[in-house]
């Protein structure tokens, strides 16, 4: 077993896994996950709500989604590369959301951890 594998019932932690478990445990990286998960799990769940309400009304609204709009651009067609656009979207929220909130205090935390492992 390596240094990195953990068998709990083992009792001992290397020096790496003692100082990872404890900036694991820091207000630091707890303030970190929280932000992350914070802004990840309600636009995750708002994505899927979306993709499934368009799953849903093409399976059970058929004359909803066919209704045509303009010409023979209908509103499936719309919702569909609606969706294309929510992706996108959300994938340059997350990248913004990152840079200003998340990536900062992850640096400062590896940078932290890294400064500590070599002691």
């Amino acid at each position: 077993m390596s240094s990195i594998d953990h068998d709990p019932g083992r009792g001992t932690y290397t020096a790496t896994e003692s100082q990872y478990l404890a900036m694991q445990e820091s207000p630091e990286f707890q303030e970190l996950r929280k932000r992350y998960r914070g802004w990840v799990l309600p636009v995750a769940a708002g994505a899927l709500v979306w993709y499934f309400l368009y799953v849903l009304l093409a399976a059970y609204a058929a004359d909803f989604m066919g209704q045509k709009l303009v010409g023979n651009i209908n509103v499936g067609l719309v919702m569909g590369l609606l969706q294309f656009v929510s992706t996108f979207l959300v994938t340059a929220l997350y990248i913004r959301h990152a840079d200003k909130s998340l990536d900062p205090a992850s640096q400062r935390l590896r940078e932290k951890f890294e400064e500590e492992v070599v002691r």
